[in-house]
């Protein structure tokens, strides 16, 4: 069966679009299953308790949030005793821990913390989720605290001492101290959420409260002599034993936990929490606007294309998904959209690289300034931000002046291009001349009479029949 090339362009961005959507499946369906993850709520019988184990590693975002607050919930509904949540975190988002906070307040049954192994840590974010649940408890060499926010935390420009002034080195040794009202009034907020977990849970409120303001730190053994966690506990089994009889109160109600015999259900991200955490990666939602917005802009400069208007919509789409849940600041994101758009002007309107100059410089600026947080984990990397504002700049000046160039060119090819092309009268049939013109007979209408040898120029196109001009030259049969 032949197909002709013109109905192949015609299905080109369905296939595009097909073929995109069996890639994201083929990435992302892995994920949803793990050799030797245990399925939750499988084999579990009414005579053995069950208790579900969460894990947070690395940076709390919303990657993170979502894990925690599904598996919360996930684990209430399918009848868990508890849940442990095992924790080795150097901190995150200020949204993102509030939001598991929120979910662990409001779950109906008892959420153990545990930083674990040893050598992990529950910075910043870690104690305030420690903080929030009903049982803490930690692994030998292990530390929490560091709860200063991120902003009055963040390092400055190192200073000589000053020799001549003996309180120098004291002053230096001094925790940071907010300087701005708008630092206090976050310093303060962040004191006296803490403080109030601290005393909901009846835990050391006023070590809580240096963590924020001073930004110190514990070990696992002094954090159980002040009394800021419950347990010290070498493994999970450990833990277990530990826990079994141990009484809590969960929305006014006591709870006494049962281990003896408990059935503990890993519960590892599945495919979604796994492609969240891909995609609010800060520098993979960068990309991701910029792809979507490049293809959009090429498709846009020449429509029918079709392959880059459905990756651009794709792209663009996980991006504004990303950015919803991520602290963008919208004045990066509108200094990025301006900033592209002086590239393109600079391509339709060439201004000797003022508009292509001032859109590069709003371009960086704007990705510099485009994350709201100081948390260096959620910071876009300044190289790539560097290299994508050259490569824009290439892309929408250089590539999209060449195709505006291109599409004011005279057309070279189809009827349109016969009109101007010269030709040569070959014969007379029937009293109509037919001159060859591109290599082809064509019947001709012309003002003037014509014979064989006259030449003439193409004046415009009837359907199979030319209107054509004889030129000046002189018939040389005629001489």
């Amino acid at each position: 069966m032949f197909v002709r090339p013109k109905r192949i362009a015609n299905r080109l961005p369905r296939l595009l679009a097909a073929g995109l959507f069996a890639l994201l499946c083929a990435s992302v369906l892995p994920l949803s299953a793990q050799p030797g993850d245990a399925e939750p709520g499988a084999n579990q019988s009414a005579d053995n308790p069950s208790i579900w184990l969460l894990t947070i590693e690395g940076v709390i975002g919303p990657a993170t949030a979502d894990y925690a607050q599904r598996g919360l919930e996930d684990a209430s509904e399918e009848g868990a005793s508890f849940v442990i949540m095992r924790m080795d975190t150097p901190g995150g988002l200020d949204i993102s821990m509030r939001s598991i906070i929120r979910a662990m307040l409001a779950s109906p049954i008892p959420v153990v913390t545990y930083v674990a192994p040893s050598g992990a840590r529950a910075a910043s974010a870690g104690t305030y989720i420690l903080y929030a649940s009903h049982i803490a408890a930690m692994a030998p060499a292990t530390n929490l605290g560091a709860a200063t926010p991120v902003q009055m935390g963040a390092p400055g420009m190192p200073e000589m001492p000053d020799e001549d002034d003996p309180n120098s080195d004291e002053e230096a040794r001094q925790p940071p101290q907010p300087q701005t009202a708008m630092e206090r009034k976050v310093v303060n907020d962040a004191e006296a959420y803490i403080r109030s977990l601290a005393e909901m849970r009846d835990r050391n409120a006023d070590w809580a409260a240096r963590a924020v303001r001073e930004g110190v730190s514990l070990s696992a053994r002094q954090a159980l002599s002040e009394g800021v966690i419950e347990l010290i506990a070498s493994d999970l089994d450990d833990l277990l034993q530990q826990l079994d009889g141990q009484t809590v109160s969960v929305h006014g109600g006591e709870v006494t936990l049962e281990t003896q015999d408990a059935q503990v259900t890993r519960v590892e991200p599945d495919w979604r929490s796994r492609l969240l955490s891909v995609i609010t990666n800060p520098n993979v939602a960068y990309l991701l606007m910029l792809v979507g917005i490049y293809g959009l802009i090429f498709e846009f400069s020449n429509p029918g294309m079709g392959g880059p208007g459905i990756v651009g919509a794709i792209c663009l789409l996980l991006a504004l998904y990303a950015f919803q849940v991520l602290p963008v600041s919208y004045l990066g994101l509108g200094l990025i959209i301006v900033g592209l758009g002086l590239m393109v002007a600079e391509a339709f309107a060439p201004s000797f690289g003022v508009l292509g100059f001032g859109g590069a410089v709003a371009f960086v600026i704007g990705s510099i300034v485009l994350m709201d947080t100081e948390l260096p984990a959620y910071q876009i990397a300044l190289p790539i931000i560097l290299a994508l504002a050259v490569a824009s700049a290439a892309l929408l000046i250089f590539v999209l002046s060449m195709v505006l160039k291109s599409h004011k060119q005279a057309v070279v090819s189809g009827v349109d291009g016969l009109i101007g092309q010269t030709g040569n009268v070959e014969q007379i049939s029937g009293g109509r001349p037919l001159v060859r013109v591109q290599g082809e007979l064509w019947h001709v209408d012309s003002s003037a009479p014509l014979s064989v040898g006259d030449q003439v120029v193409v004046r415009d196109v009837h359907g199979l029949e030319l209107s054509v001009d004889k030129t000046a030259v002189d018939n040389p049969k005629e001489e």
